[in-house]
Order: C-alpha cells, then structure tokens, then sequence
C-alpha cells in the first residue's frame, strides 16, 4: 500500500510559513515516507467506505488540534467566515487565539482512496491520499465538524465528497465541538 500527500493536505499540514498550530519537526518527504514504512498503530474506519484513518504515535512536537473550552478560556475563542480553498464558499468557523494545546500524543492521518480522489479532481499515483491530519491526546477520531460534514454532503462542486449527512454523527460531532474549539496562534 502506498501513501503520498495531496496538495489539499500538504497545505494545511505544511504550510509555505510554519506555524506552531500544523505538523511540526518534519518535512513533507520525511512525514510521508515515515507513513509509507511504518505500520500505524491502528486502522479505524473513516466517515464513508473510501476513507481510513492510521493511528500513528506522535513522533514530533505537534500539539492537539482541539482545546477543552472553559469559562476561563471562553473569552478567547474568536470566529469568522473562511474558505479552506479559493474555490469553496466560506463557512463561519471558530478557534482559539491566545490559547496553545499540549503536545499530541497521536497522529491520526485521515486517508482518501485513489478511485474516491479522482472523483473530486484530485488523481494520485498512490493508492491513498492524505487529506488531512489530527492531532490528538488519544488513539481516537475527532468528530468531523458540523460544518465539514454539512460541506460533504453538499457535493464535490461545494469542496465536499458527496457523502450523505448522517444524524447521527452529526449530533456526536455538535456535542464534542460545543466543548471543544481548535487553536491559532
């Protein structure tokens, strides 16, 4: 099985300006290859059947992408409108500032098939693409946002991948986000 990185994912975990809140102590070639030839501590399935997420103990000094929110922290989460890529709508999204997560203590790299790639325009050689990373205290998922699932649902054209919204997940997913805020620093 082989891994490589999509551009959509190299920008967000690698950005051009490093910042304290993406994959640290690593380049792109070395966070690849590290994933190609070593086995992850588990295999969870994803949100849909093109999609697996590998459990990797972090090597790196990443820190956890969500914070606990609390009455001391509340006063420093932030929102705005944003857009992941020039392409997609903006959708009102909120993160912390002034706030800095612990380091992770997994890497929990969410994959997309080759056949599922191609179909949002995004061919690879590979046979999985890395879409996306999380940094987490425990070898677990982080419930997808609210809005990252509503996106999907919407189709490939709105920067989603044509998923059905599931209820269930969405409800999970609100009760972990009204708790939980990503962190900018």
């Amino acid at each position: 099985m082989s891994i490589v990185l999509t551009p959509f994912a190299l920008a967000r975990l690698f950005p051009r300006e490093p910042r304290r809140n993406t994959i640290q102590d690593c380049t792109p070639a070395e966070f690849e290859r590290r994933l190609n030839d070593e086995a992850p501590h588990k295999v969870l399935d994803g949100y849909a059947p093109f999609c697996k997420l590998h459990v990797h103990r972090n090597w790196t000094s990443t820190r956890c992408l969500t914070v606990p929110i609390t009455e001391v922290n509340r006063p420093l989460l932030r929102s705005a409108y944003e857009a992941r890529t020039k392409d997609e709508l903006p959708v009102l999204v909120r993160w912390f500032e002034g706030v800095e997560a612990p380091i992770a203590d997994w890497l929990v790299v969410i994959l997309y098939s080759r056949e599922q790639l191609a179909k949002e325009g995004a061919p690879i050689e590979a046979d999985w693409g890395i879409v996306g990373c999380l940094y987490t205290a425990e070898p677990e998922e982080i419930p997808m946002a609210p809005i990252t699932m509503m996106r999907n649902a919407l189709g490939v054209d709105e920067g989603g991948s044509g998923v059905p919204l599931d209820r269930e997940a969405y409800h999970r997913s609100v009760a972990y986000w009204e708790n939980h805020a990503n962190w900018r620093p």
